[in-house]
This record gives structure tokens, C-alpha cells and sequence, in this order.
């Protein structure tokens, strides 16, 4: 087996944050800002992260960390491995996906149970051969309990995850349509393997901002259902992160 060590190490730092266990990353800055305003314990700590910003929020019965925005697998990976390094155990991540299935919708929430890898990240750290993530099964599970308490309906299933926005084509849709992908995100499958790598938990929202199921793009971002669901989603995010110190 080559050797694998890196060379280049995440470090804490001379004066790391204090996370607590659990941080939510946001993939936009819409939403960021969204969690920052639900949120109803105090920010105690605010810092620069890489091109992203870190919240602590803390009072005398929980504590966790809101980061973001970021786009794409090898920022995400880069953002888990700071978090990682400074005490962070489970990652939820809140981003935005697109409709392949033609059972889902823009304004659907999904609760990826697995992503299938279509990006440069996760083969650094796992087999190169890799081609589904998985995310932690207790938090998958908390993740879906969280949103039925916020009466939310969400579809359970696989997403394709991709380096290349724009390379969307219509043959690479039909290939992960066949293998049964709900969507398609540019993050989700490198947050799975990266934390799996570090010991750590991950699960993720994805909320559907567009379609291409049919082969034509069909954006929703401006649609009330969008709306809606990501304010679900964010709250069902927080409700985790209120449980997880008090429980």
C-alpha cells in the first residue's frame, strides 16, 4: 500500500475557536445569514475562516458553530478539516441541490443517504476506486427526526455529487438518473469521506433550487416553495443543534 501521510497537516493554531461538538455548514450565504438570524443563542466568538465566516454560538446549556459559505468539494474538504482539527465531532451540512429525479421538485427538501462520487476530493482520502459516500447513520436519522418535528416532507435517497457545474450534460443526468440519484450538488459526497477520515459524524439538507430531470434547466430559486423549505431547513438544523447540548 503507498504511503499516505500528508505533508501538510491541519493545525489548531495558537488560538482556536472553542466549537463545541457540532457545526452546521452552510454552502450559501443566503442561508448562513438565514441560521445566524433563527439562531436564539448568542454569538460568544466571530472569525475569518479561510474565504468563509465561523459563528460561535454558545450559552450555559449548548455550544456550536455555524460556518460558511462554501462552494465545491475541495473548499468543503478544507473547511471539515479546519473543524475537525479544532474539536468539532459531527458536521451537518445545509446546501442547495438539483433535481434529477422526476419525482422531486424545486422546493423539496432531500436527506441525502448516500452521494455518489463525481468529484476530485474524496479519492485523496479513500480508495480511488470510491464511488458512493455515506454519511453517519445516527445523525442521517437525527437529521430526519428534526425535520418531522418542523412538519417538514422530505424525499430519502442517493445524490450525484460533481466538480463541474456547468458540464451537467444530458448523458451524465440520464447515467446517475439510472443508478437512482434524487439530485446533484457540488459538495455533499467530499463531506461524507473527508469526515469519515477524521472520525467524525456527517449528515446533510439539501434544498432544491432548480430541475433537470427533463433535460432542460428549470431554475426555482425565486419560487415561494424555495423559500419556505430553506427556512425549514435551517430551523430543523438549529432545533439539532439546541438538542444536541441539552440532550
Amino acid at each position: 500500500m503507498p504511503d499516505r501521510r500528508a505533508i501538510v497537516n491541519p493545525v489548531k493554531g495558537k488560538k482556536p475557536p472553542d466549537t463545541g461538538p457540532l457545526a452546521i455548514m452552510a454552502a450559501t450565504e443566503s442561508d448562513l445569514r438565514l441560521l445566524s438570524r433563527l439562531a436564539d443563542t448568542p454569538v460568544v466568538e466571530q472569525r475569518k475562516l479561510y474565504m468563509s465566516s465561523l459563528q460561535v454560538h454558545a450559552d450555559d446549556r449548548r455550544r456550536f458553530t455555524l460556518a460558511g459559505p462554501l462552494v465545491g468539494a475541495p473548499y468543503a474538504a478544507m473547511i471539515v478539516e479546519a473543524l475537525g482539527v479544532w474539536g468539532v465531532e459531527s458536521i451537518l451540512f445545509v446546501g442547495w441541490c438539483g433535481a434529477i429525479s422526476r419525482h422531486v421538485k424545486a422546493g423539496d427538501i432531500v436527506v441525502p443517504d448516500g452521494a455518489m462520487v463525481d468529484e476530485g476530493t474524496s479519492g485523496h482520502y479513500c480508495d480511488p476506486s470510491c464511488r458512493v459516500t455515506l454519511p453517519a447513520r445516527h445523525l442521517l436519522q437525527q437529521v430526519r427526526s428534526a425535520l418531522q418535528h418542523h412538519g417538514a416532507r422530505f424525499h430519502d435517497g442517493a445524490v450525484w455529487t460533481t466538480d463541474a457545474i456547468f458540464r451537467e450534460t444530458v448523458e451524465k443526468v440520464k447515467h446517475y438518473q439510472s443508478r437512482g440519484a434524487l439530485a446533484v450538488d457540488m459538495e455533499q459526497s467530499a463531506i461524507f469521506t473527508v469526515a469519515e477520515f477524521r472520525e467524525m459524524a456527517a449528515a446533510g439538507i439539501l434544498v432544491v433550487s432548480d430541475e433537470l430531470s427533463d433535460y432542460q434547466w428549470r431554475p426555482g430559486f425565486n419560487t415561494p416553495a424555495f423559500k419556505i423549505a430553506r427556512e425549514t431547513a435551517c430551523r430543523a438544523a438549529l432545533s439539532l443543534a439546541n438538542a444536541w447540548e441539552e440532550g
